[in-house]
């Protein structure tokens, strides 16, 4: 009985893994890995505070990023910056898509050549810096390495961009910001 058993799940898991794998032209798979893509900041650190000049109390412009380790087969970069701990829920404050992949700076107060920006929470097709009513919030700053560029118009917001990019994504990195 006990070989039985044994011998039953050896072919019901055979013809799992066989199934599976008889499957892979229709379904895509692109592990979401980081190739030691990175974002970073010389304003300010990973979890460290955003300076106010970035910020509604200062001239709101949007922060300098550094890019780095970008896969070579990246055909445009998207980025996303938002605040999970608004009131209100989750809030835009940016979104850019078809970024160069060969971009290693995304200088202050400006978008690099060729970029798109879409519309964020404040309804602007633009930067808006963090400016929390009360306490301390985290500002995401998201970046992926896509394998296609996206077709968006400039009108897409986050929810458009993210359903753009799905089976895009190649790598992600991220840097947090914290404002009070």
């Amino acid at each position: 009985m006990k070989k039985t058993f044994i011998c039953v799940f050896a072919v019901l898991a055979l013809a799992i893994m066989l199934a599976g794998c008889a499957n892979t032209q229709n379904t895509p798979t692109k592990p979401l890995t980081s190739f030691n893509m990175q974002i970073t900041s010389p304003a300010f650190q990973n979890n460290g505070k955003i300076p106010s000049r970035y910020t509604c109390d200062g001239k709101n412009i949007s922060p300098p990023l550094i890019i780095s380790g970008v896969p070579e087969n990246a055909q445009s970069l998207a980025l996303i910056s938002d605040d999970p701990d608004a009131p209100v829920g989750l809030w835009v404050h940016w979104i850019m898509w078809n970024i160069d992949p060969k971009t290693t700076e995304i200088k202050e107060n400006s978008v690099p050549e060729g970029a798109v920006q879409g519309v964020t929470s404040f309804g602007d097709a633009k930067y808006g810096g963090p400016c929390p009513p009360s306490g301390t919030h985290r500002y995401f700053f998201k970046l992926y390495a896509l394998d296609t560029k996206l077709d968006l118009p400039k009108t897409a917001d986050k929810n458009a961009l993210e359903a753009a990019m799905k089976n895009h994504i190649l790598a992600k990195a991220e840097i947090i910001g914290l404002y009070r």
